[in-house]
This record gives structure tokens, sequence and C-alpha cells, in this order.
């Protein structure tokens, strides 16, 4: 369930403009998270998010500048947690996921802006990641292979 509730966060901050950790808490809620505001702060500490000044001038929840310490961490929770089966054909990396986090797979990799991803596409347990030759599809398959050991 954290991961699942963490994971849900980096969506809703990705998407979202969120100024503070009410706003984050009533967001988890409507996404049907039942938790409590001392929760969502261990989870901002533990993701390593931060705020940052908005170009209006207010301020929003984003990831921690130091990015690869970030999604080294989130991707590990999330693959961890979440990732079922994964294998790849090609240049095509196929991860299964549990239900409804894909999204959050993908929204991963995206971020981590590898010049070896061309793109991504998630369905609800399912994520395609469009890599750009086949070895490089194998090689993120071997890593993910050390992530779940």
């Amino acid at each position: 369930m954290k991961a699942q509730r963490q994971a849900k966060i980096m969506e809703i901050i990705t998407d979202s403009n969120i100024e503070t950790q009410e706003q984050l808490l009533a967001a988890l809620q409507e996404s049907g998270f039942s938790c409590t505001q001392a929760t969502v702060s261990r989870d901002i500490k533990e993701l390593r998010i931060v705020k940052e000044l908005t170009p209006m001038g207010t301020y929003r929840y984003t990831a921690a500048a130091d990015k690869s310490d970030v999604f080294s961490s989130r991707l590990n929770t999330i693959f961890r947690e979440c990732v079922t089966n994964y294998d790849h054909a090609q240049n095509i990396v196929v991860i299964k996921t549990m239900p409804g986090l894909a999204d959050a797979a993908c929204s991963t990799v995206d971020a981590m802006n590898l010049s070896v991803v061309v793109g991504s596409l998630a369905g609800d347990d399912t994520a395609l990641i469009v890599m750009r030759d086949n070895a490089a599809a194998a090689a993120f398959c071997a890593e993910i292979k050390k992530l779940l050991g």
C-alpha cells in the first residue's frame, strides 16, 4: 500500500500544482487513499519532494533537484513493490505491474530522461517502453532484474 500511495503522490505532484500537504492529502483521499497528514509528511521526506517557486510567484511540490537519487529510489520502490513480470522483444520492453501502476512505472522511466528511451505507453497493468535499439532493451531488462533481486 505504501508503494502505491507514494506512486500516486508522485503522479499528483507531476500533474497538479500542489502547494500544501493539506492539498496533497485531499488529493490522495479523493483518489481513494486513506492516510493522515503525518503519513504524507513522511512520504514527502522519503521521496525527497521539495517546494519550488513557480513563475506565478507561488510554491508547488516537485521532485528534488538531485534527480538521480530520487529516480533511483522511486524506481527501486515502484519496481520492487509493483512489477510482476517483464521482458523485451527487440527494442520494446514490456513491464507488467499490479493493477493501476503501469502509469507510475512509465512516468518514472520518462522522468529519468534516458537517451536510450524513445518513449513509453501505459495501460492499467502493462507498460511499454520503446528503446533506441535491441541492446538498450536487453540492458534495461538486466537493470530491472538487479532491482528485483
